[in-house]
């Protein structure tokens, strides 16, 4: 096999490849070779049909299997001699082998554009101390109280105030008809947190436990169901029971009960040291990527096209799933999702041109990512998501995802190796940030 390359682009080649017809016949004749050790033909001893026989019989499918395993063999081969790494998916010209014949077809993908890196040893960089207040722990007690708070029915007849928990039965009627899909039975939420429309539950809080009540209401003109947004219905509703949050009292069987901590001061100062973490990862990672851009800035190199495209696929279909979880829709935000791409392509670019040059960093480290570190991951990822470890494992491997996982562990590693020989100062923190801890 001899080959040639073209650089199309900084960021696309081409390969053309030229393979005699001794190598392709060598080819085709492993091709026969397995399909005759595996050949089941009556009259014939399982190994023992003739070769003309299986070539006669499967010769389409013995030249699409024997051109695939020869082009890879030659793709692997050209990769390893050329030093780069496809970013695309490979695109290969539509060719087949023939016996005693030669095959010229060509292959072409993207790749990281070739840069010089700066020097990105021994940077100044600027990072926040960590400041945690007695009121941020107070803030994240309560949090603990309301989740173990016990929910109970009101011992009278008042009517449902935010916070309390109520269960009703709805249904929807437009011109004396019921609306399809609007309607539920002992649907269970809580008031003044969103759960619903405003509308609706200013509507449950007329109503007294045990009662039934009714009232118009327009639906949102961006809610996510079409057909219902902007439309005013007649909404039926039976308010079965009210209940209260009782709030336990901040003391020590709290702490036994949010954790089995000891006491309550043992619990304060684990939420301290768990809000502390939480506040110092994240002035880290505003330092690094303050660290990073400053590096990137004295950059510039063109973007494989596929690995921007890529991001703002994930990047916008992350996007409508986050409108759909708040009840909204595309529409509703007056934009079509051409004018949200363009808006997201600057963000998408910025996101591959960091990966490219932490991949060139970590490359010129000779940092690499372990099998134990691709397990973590997966690890991590079950736990976040709460589905079984092998199968999401499987499910990246059968997508051909497994590169991607093991680029951006790669990507981290080498973001951490260059804040790791950062000259780092600590500073006062200028604002309080807007985050806190898990309960």
């Amino acid at each position: 096999m001899e080959y040639t390359v073209t650089q199309i682009t900084p960021v696309k080649t081409q390969v053309n490849v030229n393979v005699p017809a001794e190598e392709a016949n060598a080819a085709l004749a492993t091709a026969v070779a397995l399909y005759r050790s595996k050949a089941d033909i009556k009259g014939f001893r399982k190994g023992k049909v003739p070769a003309s026989l299986i070539e006669s019989r499967f010769k389409k499918e013995i030249a699409t299997e024997a051109t695939t395993d020869l082009i890879n063999v030659h793709i692997n081969q050209v990769m390893g001699e050329l030093g780069k790494s496809p970013m695309s998916r490979i695109d290969v010209g539509d060719v087949t082998l023939a016996k005693d014949e030669p095959l010229a077809y060509s292959f072409s993908f993207e790749h990281a554009p070739d840069f010089d890196l700066p020097d990105y040893k021994g940077k100044a960089i600027e990072q926040e101390e960590v400041v945690v207040s007695p009121a941020d722990i107070d803030t994240v007690v309560e949090r603990v109280r309301r989740n173990l708070a016990e929910v109970k029915p009101i011992p009278d007849d008042r009517q449902a105030v935010d916070g309390d928990v109520v269960s009703v039965s709805f249904e929807a009627f437009e011109n004396g008809e019921p609306l399809p899909g609007v309607r539920a039975e002992n649907f269970e939420l809580t008031l003044g947190e969103g759960q619903a429309l405003p509308e609706f539950e200013a509507l449950v809080k007329t109503i007294p436990a045990g009662s039934e009540g009714q009232g118009d209401m327009t639906f949102p003109a961006d809610f996510i169901n079409t057909e219902l947004a902007g439309k005013t219905v007649n909404m039926k509703v039976a308010l079965h029971v009210i209940k209260e949050r009782i709030l336990p009292p901040v003391d020590d069987e709290l702490a036994k009960k949010a954790g089995n901590f000891e006491n309550l001061e043992t619990m304060r100062q684990a939420i301290t040291q768990s809000y502390t973490k939480s506040r110092e990862d994240l002035h880290r990672s505003a330092a690094q990527k303050k660290l990073l851009d400053g590096l990137l800035a004295e950059l510039d190199f063109p973007l494989p096209p596929s690995m921007v495209d890529q991001h703002l696929a994930q990047m916008l279909e992350d996007y409508v799933n986050q409108l759909e979880r708040r009840g909204k829709s595309v529409d509703s935000t007056g934009k079509t999702l051409a004018d949200i791409k363009v808006e997201m392509t600057p963000r998408a670019e910025e996101l591959v041109r960091t990966q490219i040059f932490l991949s060139a960093v970590a490359a010129k480290e000779e940092l690499s990512v372990g099998p134990q570190e691709m397990d973590a991951f997966f690890y991590r990822l079950s736990t976040q998501t709460g589905q079984d470890v092998i199968l999401l494992k499987r499910y990246y491997e059968d997508n051909n995802l497994m590169v991607m996982v093991r680029d951006k562990l790669l990507a981290d590693k080498a973001a951490d190796f260059i804040y790791a020989n950062a000259e780092v100062t600590k500073v006062p923190q200028t604002e309080t940030p807007t985050y806190g801890v898990r309960d």
